[in-house]
């Protein structure tokens, strides 16, 4: 088990961490001023020419596709390789998107490269990679607790050279982006199959298909989340080719399972770099602070809760970095406890660090002049995304007894 990072990957740390430091950072004032001024005129969807500018500098640069490990398509990086370059662009809220790297068009990239047909890679996969159209998932469901995936109620339907589609879909994120151009939809294709994993299936349907309607975006504690946004959405006999489906009849599960592993660890990545940032602003804060006569750097419970963040971050690094080595040593599938694991970890501490960091910056800490209001609802929501804590633990726990059996 060698942690240390390769000589490529030392390479990218610091070709990327210039790259941030010399473009992403300054670009997110003038991202967010754009967005609202975007708001302002109507129209909070609007792709911000802010972020199309960073993708042409990132990709002339070669910076651009940095995931897909066992594909040619990508950079040909490792899960292990990758990680330290995922937090280093997780670290801004406009950096994944930057590079190509951002959810859910990496899943779902992964997804294309692993199970579509050459055809369905002509037609979603390459625009994807070039980064000109976004994508969404559309699996949770509002009228069903959809942490049990089996409990998906939506409906896949064969009718002759087409399937018919219906049901409602809601945190589809990325769906209120004008350039998602296409769904990965996961519905029961089979319901009265014996096997309850056997009953789903997946398929790519077009977000102008008829009867594909957005019924709102979903705000995140208050906030739209604009311009990438999360959609509920309504499917009303939406008629796509047979040729759409995705592996196979009652392959959803299988399929689910092979995307939501490196999307589950990826998530990780991102939210370590997160709460370095988090930290780090935490520490410009309190020593330019003072408080009843005394430097708040000074103060006990100050260095306590910075000593406890370094020691929670790189807790959680090194379980993501043992993480991604077992998957790619072992596979996804050997791997399934080791990423259950960092999934419940590195939410958990981020929001911890965030939320000390939030405190040392008093009230500012919760207004726009700062990312960490911004960070702290993010992250919070990772505590449900790719399936909440409590899934998790469980997994996780049966797992453990399993080795005492």
């Amino acid at each position: 088990m060698d942690f240390a990072y390769s000589a490529r990957t030392r390479e990218l740390q610091q070709r990327l961490t210039a790259f941030m430091e010399a473009n992403v950072y300054p670009a997110e004032k003038p991202f967010h001023d754009e967005v609202a001024a975007n708001r302002a005129a109507g129209n909070a969807w609007k792709p911000t020419q802010v972020v199309e500018d960073l993708k042409k500098k990132a990709r002339s640069q070669g910076l651009w596709n940095l995931f897909l490990p066992e594909s040619e398509l990508g950079a040909g990086l490792t899960n292990l390789e990758y990680a330290p370059l995922c937090e280093i662009m997780g670290r801004s809220p406009i950096g994944p998107e930057s590079f190509n790297c951002s959810a859910p068009d990496t899943g779902n990239m992964e997804v294309l490269v692993r199970y579509a047909t050459p055809a369905q890679k002509k037609q979603w996969l390459e625009p994807l990679l070039e980064g000109k159209i976004r994508s969404a998932f559309a699996m949770t469901e509002p009228a069903v607790a959809s942490s049990d995936a089996t409990n998906i109620e939506s409906s896949i339907v064969r009718d002759g050279d087409d399937y018919v589609v219906n049901g409602r879909k809601w945190w589809t994120t990325g769906a209120p982006d004008p350039r998602c151009r296409v769904l990965i939809f996961m519905g029961k294709s089979s319901p009265g199959e014996p096997n309850k994993h056997r009953q789903q299936s997946m398929i790519l349907v077009p977000m102008d298909a008829p009867g594909v309607k957005m019924l709102r975006a979903l705000t995140v504690f208050g906030d739209d989340d604009a311009p990438h946004g999360h959609g509920e959405i309504e499917f009303t006999d939406v008629r796509v080719p047979a040729s759409n489906l995705l592996l196979g009849e009652g392959r959803g599960f299988e399929i689910a399972q092979g995307r939501l592993g490196p999307g589950r660890i990826h998530h990780c990545m991102r939210t370590i770099g997160v709460a370095e940032r988090a930290l780090e602003l935490m520490c410009k804060r309190v020593k330019t602070r003072v408080s009843f006569g005394k430097p708040v750097a000074e103060r006990t419970v100050t260095l306590e809760r910075i000593a406890q963040a370094r020691i929670m971050i790189d807790q959680a690094r090194f379980l993501t970095l043992n993480a991604a080595w077992m998957m790619d040593t072992a596979g996804n599938k050997v791997a399934r406890k080791e990423i259950a694991m960092i999934k419940v970890a590195a939410p958990e501490m981020a929001l911890q660090v965030i939320d000390w960091a939030i405190q040392a910056h008093g009230g500012a800490g919760v207004c726009q002049d700062f990312p960490l209001a911004q960070m702290y609802a993010h992250t919070r929501t990772l505590r449900l995304a790719d399936g909440p804590d409590e899934v998790h633990r469980n997994q996780i726990g049966r797992l453990e007894l399993a080795r005492h059996a």
